[in-house]
Protein backbone atom coordinates (compact mmCIF):
# COMPACT_ATOMS: atom_id res chain seq x y z
CA UNK A 1 0.00 0.00 0.00
CA UNK A 2 2.59 1.92 0.70
CA UNK A 3 4.44 1.72 -2.52
CA UNK A 4 1.37 2.65 -3.85
CA UNK A 5 0.92 5.82 -2.24
CA UNK A 6 4.03 7.08 -3.20
CA UNK A 7 3.89 6.16 -6.51
CA UNK A 8 0.54 8.45 -6.57
CA UNK A 9 2.72 10.93 -4.88
CA UNK A 10 5.03 11.34 -7.45
CA UNK A 11 2.55 11.49 -10.36
CA UNK A 12 0.72 14.34 -8.45
CA UNK A 13 4.13 15.84 -8.08
CA UNK A 14 5.20 15.39 -11.91
CA UNK A 15 1.61 16.38 -13.03
CA UNK A 16 1.54 19.69 -10.57
CA UNK A 17 4.97 20.46 -12.15
CA UNK A 18 3.88 20.24 -16.10
CA UNK A 19 0.50 22.40 -14.79
CA UNK A 20 3.40 25.19 -12.97
CA UNK A 21 4.84 25.29 -16.39
CA UNK A 22 2.22 25.31 -18.33
CA UNK A 23 0.79 28.20 -16.27
CA UNK A 24 3.78 30.42 -16.30
CA UNK A 25 3.91 30.11 -20.01
CA UNK A 26 0.87 31.26 -20.47
CA UNK A 27 1.24 34.32 -18.05
CA UNK A 28 4.62 35.10 -20.38
CA UNK A 29 2.77 34.73 -23.07
CA UNK A 30 -0.04 37.23 -21.94
CA UNK A 31 1.93 39.63 -20.34
CA UNK A 32 4.21 39.85 -23.97
CA UNK A 33 1.21 40.65 -25.56
CA UNK A 34 -0.60 43.59 -23.06
CA UNK A 35 2.72 45.17 -23.36
CA UNK A 36 2.51 44.80 -27.05
CA UNK A 37 -1.55 45.82 -26.97
CA UNK A 38 -1.02 48.83 -24.50
CA UNK A 39 2.06 49.86 -26.42
CA UNK A 40 0.35 50.14 -29.73
CA UNK A 41 -2.63 51.85 -27.77
CA UNK A 42 -0.18 54.32 -26.67
CA UNK A 43 1.76 54.94 -29.48
CA UNK A 44 -0.86 57.59 -31.14
CA UNK A 45 -1.95 59.50 -28.44
CA UNK A 46 -0.58 62.64 -26.60
CA UNK A 47 1.67 64.04 -25.55
CA UNK A 48 5.04 62.67 -27.56
CA UNK A 49 7.69 62.79 -25.99
CA UNK A 50 10.43 64.06 -29.06
CA UNK A 51 13.38 64.02 -26.76
CA UNK A 52 13.13 60.36 -25.50
CA UNK A 53 12.60 58.85 -29.04
CA UNK A 54 15.59 60.75 -30.35
CA UNK A 55 17.68 59.39 -27.46
CA UNK A 56 16.70 55.54 -27.24
CA UNK A 57 17.01 55.72 -31.02
CA UNK A 58 20.41 57.35 -30.44
CA UNK A 59 21.50 54.47 -27.87
CA UNK A 60 19.74 51.11 -30.03
CA UNK A 61 20.90 52.67 -33.91
CA UNK A 62 23.99 54.62 -32.99
CA UNK A 63 25.64 52.89 -30.65
CA UNK A 64 24.91 49.78 -31.80
CA UNK A 65 26.72 50.17 -35.02
CA UNK A 66 30.05 48.57 -34.16
CA UNK A 67 28.63 45.80 -32.89
CA UNK A 68 26.51 45.19 -35.93
CA UNK A 69 29.10 46.24 -38.28
CA UNK A 70 31.83 43.50 -36.97
CA UNK A 71 29.32 40.56 -36.50
CA UNK A 72 28.35 41.48 -40.91
CA UNK A 73 31.27 42.09 -41.94
CA UNK A 74 32.98 38.63 -40.52
CA UNK A 75 30.03 36.74 -41.13
CA UNK A 76 30.16 37.89 -45.06
CA UNK A 77 34.10 37.13 -44.77
CA UNK A 78 33.50 33.38 -43.08
CA UNK A 79 30.69 32.92 -45.75
CA UNK A 80 32.89 33.67 -48.74
CA UNK A 81 35.95 31.70 -47.49
CA UNK A 82 33.30 29.09 -47.03
CA UNK A 83 31.64 28.43 -50.52
CA UNK A 84 34.39 29.56 -52.37
CA UNK A 85 36.44 26.45 -51.02
CA UNK A 86 33.60 24.40 -51.33
CA UNK A 87 32.79 25.47 -55.07
CA UNK A 88 36.07 25.17 -56.16
CA UNK A 89 35.78 21.63 -55.92
CA UNK A 90 33.12 21.79 -58.83
CA UNK A 91 34.52 25.25 -60.44
CA UNK A 92 31.46 27.41 -59.32
CA UNK A 93 33.83 29.43 -57.61
CA UNK A 94 31.85 32.27 -59.64
CA UNK A 95 28.87 31.72 -57.55
CA UNK A 96 30.16 33.51 -54.38
CA UNK A 97 28.85 36.40 -54.44
CA UNK A 98 25.22 35.66 -55.39
CA UNK A 99 25.32 32.90 -51.97
CA UNK A 100 27.15 35.57 -49.88
CA UNK A 101 24.53 38.38 -51.05
CA UNK A 102 21.31 36.07 -50.76
CA UNK A 103 21.99 34.79 -47.11
CA UNK A 104 23.16 38.34 -45.92
CA UNK A 105 20.05 39.86 -47.14
CA UNK A 106 17.60 37.33 -46.82
CA UNK A 107 18.59 35.65 -43.60
CA UNK A 108 21.97 36.05 -41.41
CA UNK A 109 21.79 39.80 -41.78
CA UNK A 110 18.48 40.14 -40.06
CA UNK A 111 19.19 37.39 -37.74
CA UNK A 112 22.48 38.04 -36.33
CA UNK A 113 21.42 41.59 -35.84
CA UNK A 114 18.47 41.35 -34.00
CA UNK A 115 20.37 38.68 -31.91
CA UNK A 116 22.67 40.97 -31.04
CA UNK A 117 20.39 43.58 -29.99
CA UNK A 118 18.73 40.84 -27.64
CA UNK A 119 22.05 41.17 -25.85
CA UNK A 120 22.71 44.34 -25.89
CA UNK A 121 19.47 45.98 -25.64
CA UNK A 122 16.91 43.84 -24.28
CA UNK A 123 18.90 43.04 -21.49
CA UNK A 124 19.29 47.09 -20.87
CA UNK A 125 15.64 47.41 -21.08
CA UNK A 126 14.96 44.52 -18.80
CA UNK A 127 17.42 45.93 -16.41
CA UNK A 128 16.28 49.38 -16.74
CA UNK A 129 12.44 48.69 -16.37
CA UNK A 130 13.01 46.00 -13.47
CA UNK A 131 15.03 48.51 -11.66
CA UNK A 132 12.66 51.12 -11.56
CA UNK A 133 9.58 48.47 -10.35
CA UNK A 134 11.36 47.45 -7.87
CA UNK A 135 12.52 50.69 -6.36
CA UNK A 136 8.45 51.41 -6.51
CA UNK A 137 9.41 53.93 -9.56
CA UNK A 138 6.85 53.28 -11.51
CA UNK A 139 4.45 53.62 -8.99
CA UNK A 140 5.40 57.15 -8.68
CA UNK A 141 4.33 57.49 -11.98
CA UNK A 142 0.68 55.89 -11.41
CA UNK A 143 0.86 58.07 -8.20
CA UNK A 144 1.40 60.96 -10.43
CA UNK A 145 -1.19 60.04 -12.88
CA UNK A 146 1.48 59.65 -15.69
CA UNK A 147 0.98 56.60 -17.49
CA UNK A 148 4.11 54.31 -17.77
CA UNK A 149 3.75 52.71 -20.42
CA UNK A 150 3.68 55.81 -22.67
CA UNK A 151 6.25 57.22 -21.21
CA UNK A 152 8.82 54.00 -20.49
CA UNK A 153 7.55 51.86 -22.79
CA UNK A 154 6.47 53.03 -26.07
CA UNK A 155 9.48 55.48 -26.67
CA UNK A 156 11.79 51.80 -26.43
CA UNK A 157 9.84 50.06 -28.21
CA UNK A 158 9.54 52.58 -30.93
CA UNK A 159 12.95 53.29 -31.82
CA UNK A 160 14.10 49.57 -31.36
CA UNK A 161 11.46 49.20 -34.26
CA UNK A 162 12.56 52.02 -36.37
CA UNK A 163 16.28 51.59 -35.77
CA UNK A 164 16.89 47.88 -36.58
CA UNK A 165 15.60 48.28 -40.05
CA UNK A 166 18.79 50.81 -40.78
CA UNK A 167 21.07 49.00 -39.08
CA UNK A 168 20.33 45.48 -41.37
CA UNK A 169 20.60 47.67 -44.28
CA UNK A 170 24.10 48.58 -43.16
CA UNK A 171 24.81 45.53 -42.57
CA UNK A 172 24.22 43.87 -45.67
CA UNK A 173 26.44 45.86 -47.22
CA UNK A 174 29.43 45.57 -44.66
CA UNK A 175 28.66 41.80 -45.12
CA UNK A 176 28.74 42.08 -49.26
CA UNK A 177 31.84 43.77 -48.85
CA UNK A 178 33.55 41.43 -46.29
CA UNK A 179 32.67 38.74 -48.76
CA UNK A 180 34.49 40.78 -51.81
CA UNK A 181 37.48 41.54 -50.02
CA UNK A 182 37.84 37.47 -48.88
CA UNK A 183 37.29 36.49 -52.50
CA UNK A 184 39.12 38.75 -54.27
CA UNK A 185 41.72 40.27 -52.00
CA UNK A 186 42.86 36.71 -50.22
CA UNK A 187 41.77 33.97 -52.66
CA UNK A 188 41.98 35.95 -55.98
CA UNK A 189 38.36 35.65 -57.41
CA UNK A 190 37.86 38.45 -60.58
CA UNK A 191 36.07 41.24 -58.88
CA UNK A 192 33.95 42.25 -62.07
CA UNK A 193 32.59 38.81 -61.94
CA UNK A 194 32.43 39.16 -58.11
CA UNK A 195 30.10 41.84 -58.32
CA UNK A 196 28.08 41.14 -61.30
CA UNK A 197 26.88 37.62 -59.69
CA UNK A 198 26.47 39.42 -56.77
CA UNK A 199 23.17 41.12 -57.84
CA UNK A 200 22.51 38.98 -60.84
CA UNK A 201 20.22 36.88 -58.64
CA UNK A 202 19.74 39.63 -55.68
CA UNK A 203 16.33 41.51 -56.41
CA UNK A 204 14.34 43.78 -53.82
CA UNK A 205 12.23 41.52 -52.75
CA UNK A 206 15.29 39.93 -51.02
CA UNK A 207 16.43 43.09 -49.32
CA UNK A 208 12.79 44.11 -48.42
CA UNK A 209 11.84 41.11 -46.81
CA UNK A 210 15.00 41.24 -45.09
CA UNK A 211 14.12 44.45 -43.47
CA UNK A 212 10.45 43.54 -42.68
CA UNK A 213 12.37 40.81 -40.38
CA UNK A 214 14.24 43.32 -39.05
CA UNK A 215 11.26 45.59 -38.04
CA UNK A 216 9.70 42.53 -36.82
CA UNK A 217 12.67 40.81 -34.32
CA UNK A 218 13.08 44.70 -33.40
CA UNK A 219 9.36 44.75 -31.80
CA UNK A 220 9.88 41.23 -30.87
CA UNK A 221 12.92 41.77 -28.70
CA UNK A 222 11.88 45.26 -27.02
CA UNK A 223 8.29 44.21 -25.90
CA UNK A 224 10.12 40.87 -24.60
CA UNK A 225 13.06 43.38 -22.48
CA UNK A 226 10.24 45.46 -21.35
CA UNK A 227 7.54 43.56 -20.13
CA UNK A 228 10.07 40.97 -18.65
CA UNK A 229 11.31 44.39 -16.45
CA UNK A 230 8.03 45.85 -16.45
CA UNK A 231 6.77 42.63 -14.02
CA UNK A 232 10.25 42.85 -12.51
CA UNK A 233 9.83 40.94 -8.54
CA UNK A 234 11.95 39.97 -6.04
CA UNK A 235 14.74 42.98 -5.63
CA UNK A 236 17.57 43.06 -7.08
CA UNK A 237 17.88 39.52 -7.60
CA UNK A 238 14.83 39.33 -9.89
CA UNK A 239 15.99 41.99 -11.95
CA UNK A 240 19.00 39.49 -12.46
CA UNK A 241 16.59 37.06 -13.25
CA UNK A 242 14.53 39.15 -15.55
CA UNK A 243 17.45 40.18 -17.32
CA UNK A 244 18.86 36.89 -17.97
CA UNK A 245 15.47 35.42 -19.23
CA UNK A 246 14.77 38.25 -21.21
CA UNK A 247 17.84 37.74 -23.68
CA UNK A 248 17.22 33.73 -23.72
CA UNK A 249 13.04 34.47 -24.47
CA UNK A 250 13.91 37.55 -27.18
CA UNK A 251 16.88 35.10 -28.75
CA UNK A 252 14.36 31.77 -29.16
CA UNK A 253 11.57 33.98 -30.06
CA UNK A 254 13.56 35.28 -32.80
CA UNK A 255 14.48 32.04 -34.04
CA UNK A 256 11.08 31.04 -34.16
CA UNK A 257 9.30 33.93 -36.06
CA UNK A 258 11.95 33.70 -38.73
CA UNK A 259 10.83 30.43 -39.86
CA UNK A 260 7.58 31.58 -40.17
CA UNK A 261 8.66 34.81 -41.51
CA UNK A 262 10.54 33.38 -44.06
CA UNK A 263 7.80 30.81 -44.83
CA UNK A 264 5.91 33.80 -45.40
CA UNK A 265 7.87 36.30 -47.24
CA UNK A 266 9.67 33.70 -49.70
Amino acid sequence: MSAELAATSRAEAFLERIGTSGLQVFEEVGRFFYILHTTIYWAFRRPFDGKQWMRQMVRVGVDSIPVVGLTAMFTGMVMALQTYRGFERFHAEGYVGSVVSLSLTRELAPVLAALMLAGRIGSSLAAELGTMRVTEQIDALYAMATEPIQYLVVPRVGATTAMLPPLVAFANGLGIFGGYAISVGLLGANPVMYWDKTFQYLDLNDVFSGLIKAAVFGLILSVTGCSKGFFTTGGAEGVGRATTSAVVMASVVILVSDFFLTKILF
